[in-house]
């Protein structure tokens, strides 16, 4: 690869590793599973600890597999600095523990992956405040905001009910401002949507899902964009201040959560994401493409009563998921008209697959309000927009003519 080129999503991606050399000429970076590195000279192992050359401390702070897996979604989110962790909550939960502190605020969007919302509580009971809002409104967030807010959180994507956060006209506002904009792209991915467009300062990626796509391996991601300027962060300590002040956020964030919690991802774990990352463009098209068919299809069967998907015109922010997004993503859920009994319909169908991940190879599907957000309640669903038929899918490649047959199928036997 030239390095004066500029190459596209996918070519950069498969051939990143080979840009610093390769052991033994391989073409993936293999599974180093040291959890300690020596080094021929004392001097230099002090002045890597020190932070004033790059290098290896312990496996719990990184190594050479979990590196490359960084500078890959760094690549595609075309960041500064990217932290890998165990999971997508390990990334979300570093936020809180690395920059935020008691006496703090926040403003969330009130549609949320419903462990991001446990996240939030548990946030509060440690004395940061958190405020909800219906964030496919600029106006809602700007209501809400403090002197003492440091951040602002929204999903591209929500998951389950698909509403679309109001996000360039908030980046604006959080630029204005000086408050860290934080975009969890997890269901929108890379491919689809770069949140440093709308000037988020830290992106969040569930690896575990589309980017790993193939469901075998956890994992989550931290993105620092170089959008947002760290002098104005009132939460960073002297001692993360020696370098550049770009690099300030994330240097807090490797001790303060990686380092100090050990929310580290595993070797093997960031060598089964890299390699799915690879075909992540790919399997998105085919995805993308699977959700607008299966999502049209059940928009017109008179036994759904309602279905959301972002790109659908019916779709209260399919304007802008269109402005932004490449595509409207690969989630969806829909609702069965009343009478009719979710439970029944789910144990019809043949090839989607009742289970809990999303951005899977295979379709997979769910009732929400029974399973994944049965914890919180019924109130807090219904103040979400989740009603308690409502049904998630994770649309998977399969052939789209398979996939549209089985839910025909199952939706007649209805």
């Amino acid at each position: 690869m030239s390095e004066k080129k500029n190459y596209g999503f996918t070519t950069t991606i498969l051939h990143g590793d080979r840009q610093k050399g390769i052991e033994h000429g391989s073409l993936h970076k293999p599974i180093h599973t040291s959890v300690a590195f020596g080094y021929a000279d004392a001097r230099q192992l002090a002045s890597v600890f020190q932070g004033k050359e790059p290098g290896f401390r312990y496996g719990r702070q990184g190594n050479p597999t979990i590196s490359a897996l960084e500078e890959k979604v760094n690549k595609m989110e075309q960041g500064v600095g990217t932290i890998c962790f165990a999971t997508g909550m390990g990334a979300i939960g570093a936020v809180v523990q690395a920059l935020l502190r008691a006496g703090d605020h926040v403003v969330s969007s009130s549609f949320l992956f419903g462990n991001t919302n446990s996240l939030w509580q548990t946030a509060m009971s440690q004395g940061i405040g958190v405020s909800f809002v219906d964030a496919t409104d600029v106006a809602n967030v700007e209501a809400a905001l403090t002197d003492s807010t440091r951040v602002v959180f929204v999903e591209t994507i929500a998951n389950p009910r698909t509403q679309v956060a109001d996000l360039k006209r908030i980046g604006e506002l959080c630029k204005a401002r000086g408050i860290l904009y934080v975009v969890d792209n997890t269901m929108t991915t890379p491919y689809l949507f770069q949140p440093k467009t709308v000037h988020a300062g830290l992106v969040v990626n569930a690896l575990t899902k589309s980017i790993g796509g193939h469901g075998n391996a956890l994992g989550g991601s931290l993105t620092d964009t170089g959008a947002y300027d760290w002098t104005r962060f009132p939460n960073i300590y002297e001692n993360y201040k020696k370098a550049a002040p770009l690099q300030w956020g994330l240097a807090q964030v490797r001790a303060k959560a990686l380092r100090d919690f050990g929310s580290s991802l595993a070797p093997d774990a960031a060598h089964h994401i890299a390699a799915g990352a690879e075909t992540l463009a790919l399997r998105m098209q085919r995805t993308t493409a699977n959700a607008l068919a299966l999502a049209e299809l059940l928009e017109k069967d008179e036994r759904v009563a309602a279905v959301y998907y972002p790109g659908l015109k019916s779709h209260p922010q399919h304007g802008i998921s269109a402005e932004l997004f490449r595509a409207h993503g690969s989630l969806l859920s829909f609702e069965l008209k009343e009478g009719l009994d979710c439970f029944d319909f789910l144990n019809r169908l043949k090839l989607a697959i009742p289970a809990s991940n999303l951005g899977d190879n295979r379709t997979l599907i769910i009732p929400v309000a029974h399973t994944i957000f049965y914890e919180m309640g019924a109130e807090r669903r219904a103040s979400m927009g989740i009603a308690e038929s409502l049904i998630r899918v994770s649309v998977g490649i399969e052939d789209t003519d398979d996939l549209l047959d089985d839910f025909c199928t199952a939706l007649e036997g209805c």
